[in-house]
C-alpha cells in the first residue's frame, strides 16, 4: 500500500474517469488482469462483494428462494431456442469450441484440431436456457410450484470497451429464475425481488433510486416486462443498478416448461428472472466518494472504525496501547468492523492518509496527551470533522457517529439527484439540457412510446429513457422529442448513462 500514498487522485470536476479508477487504485479494490477486459477484485475489493452477498442471500432466503448451481456452458443450440434472447446476446458471446491442447511443434501447446466439439457451447452470458431445460424436467403438476432459484456465478459478455466493476468481460453476479403457476404470480415476484433491490440500494449502499419499468424497445430480450432499478452517480449520469423481469411464457414454450394445472389442463408456466453484479461495487464508488478518495457508507464497510495510536517513545507506546485495547474492549460487541493500526513503520501521517482512501467511516485517535485526557479523537470521513470523545462515552459516541455517517450520504445523494433533475417539455431546452461536460442529469419528459424518438435523443444528445418510473404521475402532454402526443402515463427519465 505505500506506493498508493504517492498516487496524486484525479479531481472528480476536472477528470471523472481518471478520479474513478485513482480512487479504486488507491483504495486497493481492484486492477486490470493481463486478461484483456477482465479485472483482479482485491481482498478489499472482495469484501464489499461479500457484504452485497451476505445481505441479498439472506433477503433471498427470507423471501423463500433456495440457492443452486448451473453449468458455466450452455449449447449453443439451446440459445436459438427464443429468437429474441438469442438476438440480444449474440454479439456477446464467448463460444468454446475445442476441448484439447497439444504440444505445439514451435514450443508450447496448440489447439488440438482433432478436439473439436461436435456441438459448440457458449460460455455463460446469462442463465435463462440452461436453468429452463432443467425446470422442463422439474415441473409436472401444479405441486411443484412455484420455483424459486437463486444462483451465484460468473459471467462473460465479451465486451469491447470495459471499466473496472462498471463493464468487464467477466464479472460476478447473482441470477434468480423463478417459475409460476400464473402470470399473476409471476409479476407479483418480479415486483417483489425489485423491492429487494431497492431497499439495498437505499438502507445499505445509501444510494436513493428511482424504480421504474424499461421501455418496450429496451427490455430484456425474450421478456414480457422488464423493471429496473435507476441511480445517479456525481456526474450526472444514470446507473442502472438491478433488474427484474417478467418472462412471460416465451421461455417456457421454448423449453417446453409445462404442467397439470388443478383443473386437469396441461398448461405452461410463467416465468421471471433477475440479478445485480459487481457493478454495484462501481456505483458505490460513484454515489459517495471525493477528491480524497474512497466514502463507504458505515452499513458497507469491511472495516467501520480504524484506531491511529500515536507515540513517540517507548514509554508512550504502553500507555498509549493500553488505552487502544480499552477501546477495542469497549466497541467489540457493537463495531467487530474495527482495525487497529498499530505498524511501527509508517507514521501517523501517512495511515491518516491511506485509511481516508480506503473510505474507512470512522477514525479514531489516541495520543499521549488524549490519554492523560482521557479522551479520544473522532474523525468522520465523509465530512472531515473532528471531535473530542470522553473515552467513557466513546461507545454510544461511535455508535451515534455511524449512524449519522450512513444517514448523511443517502440525504446527500438524495439531494444531488433532486438538485439535477428537471421538467422539460421542449426538445431545444432538452439539447442544452445535456449540452458540455458538466451538462445533464435526469430529464423529466413527456414521451410519444415510439423507440425511433428515443434513439434521436441518443445519437444527438447521447441521453435516452432509462426508465418509466413506477410512481409517475399519469397526464397528458407532448413528446419532447418530436412533438407528437405522448401516451398519457406520465414523464420518463431521460439521462446519460453507463
Amino acid at each position: 500500500m505505500a506506493e498508493n500514498k504517492k498516487v496524486t487522485i484525479a479531481k472528480r470536476s476536472e477528470d471523472y474517469s481518471r478520479w474513478y479508477l485513482d480512487v479504486i487504485k488507491c483504495a486497493d479494490l481492484a486492477e486490470h488482469s493481463v486478461v484483456k477486459g477482465c479485472m483482479v477484485i482485491k481482498p478489499y475489493g472482495y469484501a464489499l462483494w461479500e457484504r452485497i452477498q451476505s445481505v441479498l442471500d439472506r433477503r433471498f432466503k427470507e423471501t423463500g428462494h433456495e440457492n443452486a448451481y448451473f453449468p458455466i456452458f450452455i449449447p449453443k443450440s439451446f440459445l436459438s431456442k427464443e429468437a429474441s434472447h438469442v438476438k440480444g446476446f449474440a454479439k456477446e458471446c464467448a463460444v468454446v469450441t475445442h476441448h484439447r491442447l497439444i504440444d505445439s511443434p514451435e514450443g508450447g501447446v496448440e489447439v488440438d484440431p482433432a478436439s473439436k466439439l461436435e456441438e459448440e457451447v457458449i460460455v455463460r452470458p446469462t442463465s435463462e436456457t440452461i436453468i429452463y431445460d432443467s425446470y422442463s424436467r422439474w415441473v409436472n403438476s401444479w405441486r411443484d410450484l412455484p420455483i424459486l432459484i437463486n444462483q451465484w456465478a460468473n459471467v462473460v459478455r465479451w465486451e469491447m470497451r470495459t471499466r473496472l466493476f462498471l463493464r468487464t468481460t467477466e464479472f460476478l453476479w447473482q441470477e434468480g429464475h423463478t417459475a409460476h403457476a400464473t402470470e399473476e404470480e409471476a409479476e407479483d415476484e418480479a415486483r417483489k425481488m425489485l423491492g429487494v433491490y431497492r431497499e439495498f440500494a437505499e438502507d445499505w449502499m445509501a444510494m436513493p433510486v428511482v424504480v421504474g419499468l424499461k421501455p418496450e424497445h429496451d427490455k430484456f430480450p425474450g421478456a414480457l416486462r422488464t423493471y429496473c432499478i435507476e441511480a445517479m452517480m456525481q456526474d450526472r449520469k444514470s446507473l442502472q443498478a438491478g433488474t427484474s423481469h417478467n418472462l412471460g411464457q416465451n421461455f417456457a414454450k421454448a423449453f417446453d416448461v409445462k404442467f397439470t394445472d388443478r383443473d386437469e389442463q396441461v398448461k405452461y408456466v410463467w416465468q421471471t428472472s433477475w440479478g445485480v453484479s459487481t457493478r454495484l461495487i462501481g456505483g458505490l464508488i460513484m454515489a459517495h466518494s471525493d477528491d480524497g478518495g474512497l466514502v463507504l457508507p458505515p452499513k458497507m464497510a469491511s472495516v467501520k472504525v480504524v484506531v491511529v495510536p500515536i507515540y513517540r517513545e517507548d514509554g508512550e507506546r504502553a500507555e498509549v496501547l493500553a488505552v487502544v485495547d480499552r477501546i477495542r474492549a469497549a466497541l467489540a460487541e457493537s463495531v467487530p468492523e474495527l482495525k487497529v493500526d498499530d505498524r511501527d513503520n509508517c507514521g501517523p501521517g501517512f495511515k491518516f492518509t491511506e485509511w481516508e482512501r480506503k473510505g474507512v467511516p470512522v477514525r479514531l485517535e489516541v495520543g499521549p496527551k488524549d490519554v492523560a485526557a482521557g479522551q479520544v479523537v473522532l474523525v468522520r470521513r465523509d465530512t472531515g470533522e473532528k471531535s473530542v470523545v470522553p473515552l467513557d462515552g466513546l461507545r454510544g459516541e461511535v455508535e451515534r457517529a455511524l449512524g449519522d455517517i450512513q444517514s448523511a450520504l443517502f440525504e446527500r445523494a438524495r439531494k444531488f439527484r433532486e438538485d439535477n433533475s428537471r421538467e422539460i417539455d421542449g426538445y431545444d431546452e432538452f439539447v442544452k439540457f445535456f449540452e458540455g461536460e458538466d451538462a445533464g442529469g435526469y430529464a423529466y419528459c413527456h414521451w410519444c412510446g415510439r423507440a425511433e424518438c428515443d434513439e434521436r435523443a441518443k445519437s444527438e444528445t447521447k441521453a435516452g429513457i432509462r426508465c418509466l418510473p413506477l410512481d409517475r404521475k399519469a397526464e397528458a402532454g407532448r413528446c419532447v422529442v418530436c412533438g407528437g402526443e405522448a401516451d398519457g402515463g406520465g414523464r420518463v427519465i431521460f439521462a446519460k448513462a453507463y
